[in-house]
C-alpha cells in the first residue's frame, strides 16, 4: 500500500469513529458440535488479532459458556461484533454491554483467558443467580464484577507463585 493511500484510509477511519473507544461484553454458548475445539489455538489467534487491531480484553472460558469483554475502536468492535454473531463455534450469543470508555480495563493484555476452577466456587456463587453457573441469569453488573474478580484472583495467584518461586 502506497503512502497516500495509507494516509487515505488512516483519515477515513478517523471520520467514522476510531479515536472512539468502545467496550462490548457479550456471552455466549460453548457448540457442542465442536468438540474438538482448540483453546489454545483460538486464543493464540485472537491475541495476534487483537494486538494488531488494536483491541484488548478478557475471555472466561468453562465447559459451557464463554464470556468476553473487548475493547477497541468503535469500527473495529463493530467488525469484530459481525464476525462473532457468524462464528459456529458458539450459539446464542448475547451482547451485556457496549459503552463508550474514556479508558481500557483490560489495556494490558491483547486476550487474557480466564478459566473458573474449583478454588473460585466461592466466586462463581458469590456472582452467580443459582447455585449453577449460568451467565444468562446475570446482571450486567454481576457479569462485569466476576471477569474483574476472576481477574484479580488470577493476578493474586500469579504474583504468589511467583514470589515463592524467588524465595
Amino acid at each position: 500500500m502506497e503512502l497516500a493511500e495509507l494516509s487515505e484510509k488512516q483519515t477515513s477511519n478517523r471520520q467514522q469513529g476510531e479515536r472512539i473507544i468502545l467496550r462490548l461484553t457479550y456471552i455466549s454458548r460453548h457448540n457442542p458440535d465442536n468438540k474438538n475445539i482448540e483453546v489454545t489455538r483460538i486464543l493464540a489467534q485472537a491475541q495476534r488479532n487483537n494486538e494488531r487491531n488494536g483491541i484488548t480484553g478478557a475471555l472466561v472460558i468453562n465447559e459451557d459458556y464463554f464470556i468476553q469483554s473487548i475493547e477497541g475502536a468503535r469500527p473495529v468492535i463493530n467488525e469484530l461484533l459481525r464476525k462473532l454473531v457468524k462464528d459456529d463455534r458458539h450459539f446464542s450469543l448475547q451482547v451485556i454491554e457496549c459503552t463508550e470508555i474514556e479508558q481500557r480495563r483490560w489495556s494490558q493484555w491483547s486476550m487474557k483467558h480466564l478459566t473458573p476452577s474449583e478454588h473460585d466456587t466461592e466466586h462463581v456463587r458469590k456472582f452467580s443467580a443459582g447455585k449453577d453457573f449460568n451467565p444468562y441469569l446475570m446482571s450486567t453488573t454481576q457479569i462485569v464484577n466476576f471477569i474483574e474478580t476472576l481477574s484479580e484472583v488470577q493476578e493474586q495467584r500469579t504474583s504468589a507463585t511467583t514470589d515463592l518461586s524467588f524465595q
